[in-house]
């Protein structure tokens, strides 16, 4: 609980951040993409696993460069082919690293290529949502993953009696997993009819499918771990 609430008062300067969205957003997600990937390339290499931080910290700057050039119109379709090219440029320099194959195994360009695109590519999302016409929605995904997580410990706290995934956590229960996605639900309902009225049940149907997605992806999380 003390580390919960310590992690929840850690993350307040994250809601000014959101609040003033634009360059101060992008800079924050593009940190987050540089010492998460640097802490998710910790946790292989513990495992005797090396892969390229270099090309992850140049598939980072490459990334949001794009951003930068293409403006707010990156995200259509015109542009979306500079991000298709992005990811191409990631499996290519991933395999790449590769070539000193009496220095390097296979897990150490999955592991590369992993990290960029799970760390980097799917938090660069945050800055696209902010620059679509419905970037209060940045302020779901905060919703989904923090709301989620609260309510998935109180409910498994009071109520938690069947395990949902022992082996990976075994502290999680399915009746924390559903109370986190149904309080999670609630709060993006009353998100959507206080803040964005015309798509509340849009908000709803995201809230429950983002609990969902942000409890497999905790559940990955451990996994990495």
């Amino acid at each position: 609980m003390k580390t919960r609430v310590i992690s929840g008062l850690v993350m307040v300067p994250l809601l000014l951040i959101v609040v003033f969205g634009g360059y101060p957003l992008m800079i924050a997600a593009m940190l987050v993409g540089i010492v998460g990937l640097k802490e998710f390339y910790n946790g292989f290499r513990a495992m005797d696993v090396h892969p390229c931080y270099p090309i992850g910290a140049a598939a980072v700057i490459c990334l949001y460069g794009i951003n930068l050039l293409t403006g707010a119109s990156g995200i259509y379709a015109e542009n979306f082919k500079w991000h298709v090219l992005w990811v191409f440029g990631v499996v290519l320099a991933s395999m790449l690293y590769l070539f000193k194959i009496d220095e390097r195994k296979l897990e150490d360009g999955m592991a590369t290529m992993t990290g960029i695109l799970y760390v980097v590519f799917f938090s660069y999302h945050v800055v696209l949502i902010d620059q679509s016409a419905y970037h209060l929605l940045v302020w779901l995904v905060l919703i989904t993953a923090f709301v989620t997580d609260i309510m998935a410990y109180f409910s498994g706290y009071f109520f938690g009696k069947h395990k949902l995934c022992p082996k990976i956590s075994p502290k999680k229960t399915i009746e924390g997993s559903v109370g986190g996605t149904l309080g999670t639900m609630l709060v993006s309902g009353l998100f959507g009819y206080f803040i964005m009225p015309e798509i509340m049940i849009h908000c709803m149907i995201m809230g429950a499918l983002g609990a969902v997605i942000s409890q497999f992806g905790d559940l990955t999380a451990s996994i990495f771990k």
